[in-house]
């Protein structure tokens, strides 16, 4: 199974959830916030393998382009406008789509590429691979990031810590995945963000279940918003001091507390129950 988990802000406890079931099951644990990774601060991976990351972006021969606009008003992402005099390309913003040299009738249009980040793999402190990316500062898109993280993997079952939110980077991240895990808070901007997480999943028609971290027992809305989408609620963590002093030292609450490791092992007992 690939298994996703998600937020709809940061902070809300991904990175808890996603380290600790990766330590119960050894399974590979791919960190996808490519703008903010930080699985590997708890999975402490050795003999790390970093490897470049490359995107592509459009060249345009002018003595071969007749001005047509044909390739500016294909882009979406205005990487390439067609001025009065020449066409202007911004790198940055060119998704490596393809469209503008395919729609191109001069075949002005050719490619080079450059680096935009890169990515780490490694073995985690109990033996279980790993793999994250990082965006360079200044990149406006990591898709590319996790689509080559993704193509790279030929494991069958693995974990996907996503990035925070419903971005284009989150939708590249989850989209593969079979089951996903929505981690929330009971409060009224962790259920507020969690609906629109719940609204993705649904139109990419992903199965999911919900996990309630920093629970305080009642948890009502939470509870009430579930019970009215028939949404299960997979398990609870709590509210504990504990939690966060080891958190802040980069621990692994299953790894060092037994009352912890139970609580993951329940959760991931439910997730099972979605296995196909």
């Amino acid at each position: 199974m690939k298994l996703a988990i998600l937020s709809g802000k940061g902070g809300t406890g991904k990175t808890t959830v996603s380290s600790n079931l990766a330590y119960i099951t050894k399974n590979l644990l791919i960190d996808t916030d490519i703008e903010e990774p930080n699985s590997h601060i708890f999975l402490k991976p050795k003999d790390v393998e970093t490897t470049p990351c490359f995107t592509h972006y459009p060249i345009v021969d002018n003595e071969k382009c007749n001005l047509c606009g044909k390739c500016g008003d294909f882009c979406r992402f205005n990487a390439i406008i067609p001025s009065r005099k020449k066409v202007l390309v911004f790198e940055e913003s060119c998704h490596d789509c393809g469209g503008c040299e395919i729609i191109c009738d001069c075949k002005a249009i050719t490619y080079e590429k450059r680096e935009i980040g890169n990515i780490f793999s490694g073995k985690t402190f109990f033996g279980s691979p790993m793999k994250y990316g990082k965006l360079n500062i200044g990149e406006m898109s990591g898709v590319k990031i996790i689509k080559d993280i993704y193509s790279k993997t030929k494991e069958s079952n693995f974990i996907i810590d996503c990035p925070p939110g419903t971005s284009c980077t989150t939708v590249a991240a989850v989209e593969v995945a079979d089951f996903a895990v929505i981690v929330t808070e009971p409060s009224p901007f962790g259920l507020s963000d969690m609906k629109l997480v719940v609204e993705l999943l649904k139109d990419l028609k992903i199965p999911f279940g919900i996990i309630i971290n920093k629970s305080l027992g009642d948890d009502k809305e939470i509870i009430d918003f579930s019970l009215e989408n028939k949404i299960s609620i997979l398990g609870k963590i709590p509210f504990d001091k504990n939690i966060a002093k080891n958190y802040a030292k980069g621990e692994i609450l299953s790894h060092i507390n037994p009352k912890y490791k139970e609580i993951f092992k329940n959760i991931l007992n439910e997730v099972k129950k979605y296995e196909i």
